[in-house]
């Protein structure tokens, strides 16, 4: 084995690293690693400057280059730490806002190159790429939040997501068309939030990315956010004040796969360091980027560090995790002999899996009170059940299969819909094998595919009424939501990052009710046990008629097992009004009409039921007594059982 060449200092070595760290690290059990690798404030000696220390194990030699030193990479080198493949040193002159670079000399074919610090708290904004010498103090106020937030996250708790882009949800025209800052976002996101209703707002990945058309999907700082938006104190600062205006906030995080800039992660001491070596294991070819090495131990205890991090320093209430099925799957958008079998012979990643039910073990070891959300996108078993009954360990699940079948059901003509009926009944054949999240998310309104509105069928005011039962069908369903920006209000265009949402709109009458509508439905899920109490336990659900092909109506009850409240929902698929129309109920008395997506407040025609209806007792679909309704055209009609008529 060859012997890394200690190279004397011209400045004191004191060192953050325990002998102790080094062997969990190497041990792949370190998950603290923000707090001895990187660059950190300090002194020595009663001398400020600050500590580096960054993993290079195939590095013949590392100097740490940046301002202080005009960036020359002979002054300033570190130390290897014996053969744990870390280099350290203490750098007097190194200071808060100071930019570096570690300059690597690597052992093979004379390799040199400049590389970011994998670590870093903040990054220089893109295109340029060095790090900043930064601190992560900040004066949180958010305690009540951080007490409560066990119950605003629970799976009996009602938990409707705002997934959103920072950078293009509003901008300043005045100033270049820039994003709003965290601190400039701050105030009027979680008012909106808060007047919306949502529960939750999701950021897409907020960790540092060189290339912003990639919404932060290809991440090179894992530890460090976005600085086009601001400094981290800025970022806290948002999530602080979304705490104490009663928000949640996620993160979008993205373990799958990263960029091949140079400055980043990639041969990152002159050899395949944090991804897979051969191509057909380190390479994903759908987005021309690099896989970890789930297997190395070190790749695990910075990757589970990472997510840690966020939780610990930021106080983000959870972690979404991005493309985990091309985590789980060898062969993973890869033709017959263009990917390596497991040992066994399978096409199952070993490594990912193991690593995927460490992270979600230590995040809910560390943090009992957040929740993890996996996107996958096939139907990988016990996705979202603890993995000591043998699965990955997320709190919850994208039920994508949903969304695809909902659009693909919805941009139907009405008069077809009868022939895909099963795309709105299916889904409760497995509603209940994980716990799942609605989304309509991004991906649905990108690339060509344009606005949720721009796929409804029919002239205006069916497009934004289809719209409306498409809502109010995602709130009947036994799941927690998720809407991206813009769909709360019917944008008409198709998302662009580099803009701003189409505000405008709510200067006429229809985007405002649809507003209103979407208001109004995190109002009522919130408010209402049976709506939200349920969501993952099969008995907080029933069909009352899922047959009625003909018509294209579907009706429900939602049911609150602690406080036996129920809500009947019929929803009307065509834009065919259905007066007399008679639907079994499992109780008599009144039921309340507690929202009705054709209400006019909410652009409909105004069609209802007087504020309610009395159950006669005429048995139907198997229930004891029934109710005859209006059903207006294209509707959601939700109906709140009261007991005896008010």
């Amino acid at each position: 084995m060859t012997q890394h060449r200690t190279t004397q200092m011209p400045f004191h070595s004191t060192s953050k690293l325990t002998d102790q760290d080094i062997y969990l690290f190497n041990e792949g059990t370190h998950f603290q690693l923000y707090d001895k690798l990187g660059a950190h404030l300090g002194q020595v000696n009663g001398q400020q400057g600050a500590h580096f220390a960054v993993w290079a194990p195939e590095a013949e030699q590392v100097s740490v280059v940046g301002t202080f030193n005009d960036w020359q990479n002979e002054t300033h080198l570190l130390n290897a730490r014996g053969y744990s493949g870390i280099w350290e040193g203490f750098i007097p002159e190194a200071a808060k806002g100071s930019l570096y670079k570690y300059h690597i000399n690597s052992r093979h074919s004379g390799y040199q190159v400049d590389k970011s610090d994998p670590l870093s708290f903040f990054n220089e904004i893109p295109p340029k790429s060095a790090s900043i010498v930064w601190d992560l103090d900040y004066d949180w106020t958010d305690a009540e939040w951080m007490r409560e937030r066990r119950r605003h996250n629970a799976l009996e708790s009602p938990i409707a997501i705002y997934e959103m882009h920072v950078g293009s949800w509003r901008r300043i025209a005045g100033e270049q068309n820039r994003s709003l800052s965290y601190r400039e976002l701050a105030a009027p996101l979680a008012e909106y939030l808060q007047h919306m209703g949502f529960t939750h707002v999701e950021f897409l990945p907020l960790t540092d990315h060189p290339f912003f058309g990639s919404w932060g999907y290809q991440t090179t700082g894992y530890f460090a956010p976005s600085g086009n938006y601001g400094t981290p104190q800025d970022l806290m600062y948002l999530i602080d004040t979304l705490h104490n205006h009663g928000i949640g906030v996620l993160l979008d995080w993205v373990p799958s796969h990263f960029p091949t800039d140079e400055h980043g992660l990639g041969f990152f001491d002159g050899t395949h360091l944090y991804e897979h070596a051969h191509p057909q294991q380190g390479f994903q070819p759908d987005w021309n980027t690099f896989v970890f090495n789930y297997g190395r131990n070190e790749v695990q205890s910075f990757l589970i560090s990472s997510a840690l991090f966020w939780l610990d320093k930021y106080h983000f209430d959870g972690l979404r995790v991005d493309a985990v099925a091309s985590m789980l799957y060898l062969d993973y958008s890869r033709k017959e002999g263009e990917w390596i079998p497991n040992r066994y012979g399978g096409r199952e990643n070993l490594e990912a899996i193991s690593f995927l039910k460490r992270f979600n073990e230590e995040v809910y070891r560390h943090y009992p009170d957040v929740q993890t959300i996996a996107e996958e996108s096939t139907a990988w078993p016990l996705v979202s059940r603890p993995t000591y009954l043998g699965g990955l360990g997320f709190g919850l699940k994208w039920d994508m299969g949903w969304m695809h079948d909902t659009l693909a059901y919805m941009q139907q003509d009405p008069i077809n819909r009868r022939y895909h009926h099963h795309n709105l009944t299916f889904r409760m054949l497995y509603a209940f094998h994980e716990n799942f999240v609605l989304p309509l998310s991004h991906d649905e309104v990108v690339y060509g595919k344009g606005s949720l509105l721009g796929k409804m069928p029919g002239d205006d005011w069916q497009k934004f009424a289809n719209l409306r039962v498409l809502f109010g069908h995602m709130y009947t369903q036994a799941a927690k939501k998720l809407l991206f920006m813009g769909g709360e209000f019917g944008q008409q265009a198709e998302w662009a990052h580099d803009g701003q949402l189409q505000w405008d709109k709510l200067d006429l009458p229809l985007h405002r009710g649809m507003q209103q509508w979407v208001a109004d439905l995190n109002r009522t899920y919130r408010q209402e046990p049976a709506l939200h109490q349920g969501d993952v336990d099969p008995s907080g659900i029933e069909w009352i008629d899922c047959h009625d092909v003909e018509s294209s109506v579907i009706s429900l009850i939602r049911k609150g097992h602690a406080t036996g409240d129920i809500v009947l929902v019929i929803c009307n698929f065509t834009p065919v009004p259905r007066p007399n129309y008679r639907v079994g109920t499992p109780r008599g008395g009144y039921w309340k009409e507690i929202l009705n997506s054709d209400a006019s407040i909410y652009g409909g025609r105004g069609w209802g039921n007087a504020g309610g209806v009395q159950a006669t007792p005429v048995p139907l679909h198997g229930r004891t007594h029934s109710v005859t309704l209006t059903l207006p055209a294209l509707s959601a009609v939700f109906l709140k059982h009261v007991g005896d008529q008010l």
